[in-house]
C-alpha cells in the first residue's frame, strides 16, 4: 500500500481530532471487510498493518473443527437474547466469533498469509465505506465523552425550529439539543434563530450522536444565572442555599455569606438592581425574591414569606410546621395568588408553613386556650402575653440572651411580669425585643426583588 494512503490517514485524524491509532485500525477492519467480498476468501482471516512502511498482510486462521464449534457453542450462549414479543430466549441466527478468542487460543491456530494481489474496485468501495463508518463513529464517541460529564451546566444555543412536541436548539456545528415541552416554560415562545439560555437535563447515547435534553425549567438555571452574573458567587464569597420556584411565575431563592462583610442579598441584587434584573429579563419577567438564609426556622420562615411582614412564628421541631401570625391586612399577600408565596416558602424552607392573621389567631386562642409546649433549646420566659419566648436559649442557661429574661433566674418562676415593678419598663423593652427577633426590619427585602410596585397588588386576591 502507498505511504500517501497512511499520510493522508494521519492527516484525516489531526483535523477530526481522533486518535491516529483509532483510523489505523479503523483501516485494518477496513481491509478485512474489502477481502471477505473476494471470491473464495477465508472464512477466518485478520489484517496486519505496519504501522512505519504500510504494508498489509491478509493472514488465514485454521481452525481445528473441535475448537470452531466449541467457540461457536460459546459465542451463542453469551449472544442469547430474550424476544420482547414472545419472552422466549432466542439465539443470534449468524454468530461470528469474536476475534478476541482467537487469541486466548492461537497456540491451536495455524496460519497462513493470504493477501490478494488487487483488491479490485467493489473492495476499496467496501473500504472507504468502512472507514467514513469508523470515522463517524469516533466523532459521535468524542461528542458523547465532551458533554456526558456537564449535565447541570448553563449553555447558549440557536433555536432551529421549534413545534407542538419539541424545540430544537444547535449548541455548536453538528451539535443539537432537544428542549421537549414538559422542560419548556408555560407563555415562552422560541422563535427561529433565538438565541436562548438553558441547563443541560441528560446526556445519553444514541446512534446519530449524544441525545442532549435541556430544560428551562429546573431551578438549576437560576443558579446558573446568578452565578453568571454575581462575581461573589462565582468565587465562592456568596452561596445559593436553595431554590423554589414555579417557572414562568415566581421564584425565591435563599443565599449565604461565606465571608465576612459581604452582603449576600445586596451582591446578588447588584448596583441599582442591575444583576438581579439581567436573571429577570432571561427569564421573561419571572419575578425573584432574594431571601438571607438564617439557621434559626422562624427567622428564615419570616424572611422567606417576603414581600409579607410577619408578626410572629410558633416552629414545631418535631412535626417541623411553623405556625404564622401576620397582621390582618398582610394576610392575602402572605399567602399569595392560589397560595403561590406561601407555597414556594414552604419549598424553600423545607417546613409546613400555616399561616394565621392576628384576629384569627387571637380567636382561636380565646376558644381553645393556649398551651405552650415544651421544646428543647428555647428560651423558658413566660410574656406578659402568656406566650413562651420564641427565641433560643444559652447554652449553659434557661433563658435567652436579653437581661429581663436572664434576671428570671434570680426568682422563682418564669413569668416576666413576676418581676419587680422597676423592671416594667425593662419588660416592656424585653417584649419588643422578642418581636425583632422573629420580624426584622423589612428594608433588605424591599430591595429583593426587583418589579414595579403593580407586582404587589397582582398578589393580591
Amino acid at each position: 500500500m502507498s505511504r500517501e494512503i497512511l499520510e493522508a490517514m494521519h492527516a484525516l485524524a489531526r483535523e477530526k481530532g481522533i486518535e491516529p491509532e483509532k483510523l489505523m485500525l479503523a483501516l485494518e477492519d477496513a481491509l478485512l471487510s474489502a477481502y471477505k467480498k473476494q471470491p473464495g476468501s477465508a472464512k477466518y482471516a485478520r489484517v496486519e498493518m505496519d504501522r512505519e512502511t504500510a504494508d498489509f498482510r491478509v493472514i488465514e486462521l485454521i481452525i481445528p473443527e473441535r475448537l470452531e464449534a466449541h467457540l461457536i457453542v460459546e459465542t451463542i450462549d453469551e449472544g442469547t437474547v430474550v424476544d420482547p414479543e414472545t419472552g422466549e430466549l432466542r439465539e443470534p441466527e449468524e454468530p461470528e466469533i469474536d476475534p478476541a478468542k482467537f487469541e486466548e487460543y492461537r497456540d491451536q491456530i495455524s496460519e497462513q498469509d493470504v493477501t490478494p494481489d488487487d483488491f479490485g474496485r467493489i473492495a476499496a468501495q467496501t473500504a472507504k465505506q468502512v472507514i467514513l463508518q469508523r470515522i463517524r463513529e469516533a466523532e459521535r464517541d468524542m461528542m458523547f465523552e465532551e458533554y456526558r460529564d456537564r449535565v447541570g451546566e448553563l449553555i447558549t444555543g440557536i433555536v432551529q425550529q421549534s413545534d407542538s412536541r419539541y424545540t430544537l436548539v444547535q449548541l455548536r456545528e453538528r451539535v443539537e439539543a432537544l428542549l421537549p415541552k414538559s422542560e419548556q416554560v408555560e407563555g415562552e415562545r422560541y422563535d427561529h434563530s433565538q438565541r436562548i439560555k438553558a441547563v443541560i437535563k441528560e446526556v445519553s447515547p444514541s446512534t446519530k450522536g449524544p441525545s442532549i435534553i435541556v430544560s428551562r425549567r429546573d431551578p438549576e438555571l437560576i443558579k446558573k444565572l446568578f452565578e453568571l452574573e454575581v462575581p461573589e458567587i462565582a468565587d465562592g464569597l456568596v452561596e445559593i442555599a436553595n431554590v423554589a420556584r414555579e417557572p414562568g411565575y415566581r421564584s425565591k431563592i435563599a443565599v449565604v455569606s461565606n465571608t465576612d462583610g459581604v452582603d449576600p442579598v445586596g451582591a446578588c441584587v447588584g448596583p441599582r438592581g442591575s444583576r438581579v434584573r439581567m436573571v429577570v429579563s432571561e427569564l421573561r419577567g419571572e419575578k425573584i425574591d432574594i431571601i438571607p438564609f438564617n439557621d434559626e426556622p422562624a427567622r428564615f420562615v419570616a424572611k422567606a414569606l417576603s414581600p409579607a411582614r410577619v408578626r410572629e412564628v410558633l416552629v414545631d421541631d418535631e412535626a417541623k410546621q411553623a405556625t404564622v401570625i401576620v397582621p390582618d391586612d398582610q394576610l392575602s399577600l402572605a399567602i399569595g395568588r392560589e397560595g403561590q408565596n406561601a407555597r414556594l416558602a414552604a419549598r424553600l424552607t423545607g417546613w409546613r408553613v400555616d399561616i394565621r392573621s392576628e384576629t384569627e389567631f387571637a380567636a382561636e386562642e380565646a376558644e381553645h386556650g393556649y398551651e405552650e409546649e415544651e421544646v428543647q433549646g428555647r428560651c423558658a420566659a413566660v410574656l406578659s402575653n402568656g406566650r413562651r419566648c420564641p427565641n433560643a436559649s444559652l447554652p449553659g442557661s434557661r433563658y435567652c440572651g436579653l437581661d429581663t429574661h436572664q434576671a428570671l433566674a434570680n426568682i422563682d418562676g418564669d413569668r416576666v411580669a413576676d418581676l419587680s415593678p422597676a423592671n416594667g419598663q425593662a419588660e416592656a423593652e424585653a417584649e419588643e425585643s422578642v418581636v425583632e427577633t422573629v420580624q426584622e426590619p423589612e428594608a433588605v427585602e424591599g430591595q429583593t426583588e426587583v418589579q414595579e410596585p403593580a407586582a404587589v397588588e397582582e398578589q393580591t386576591p
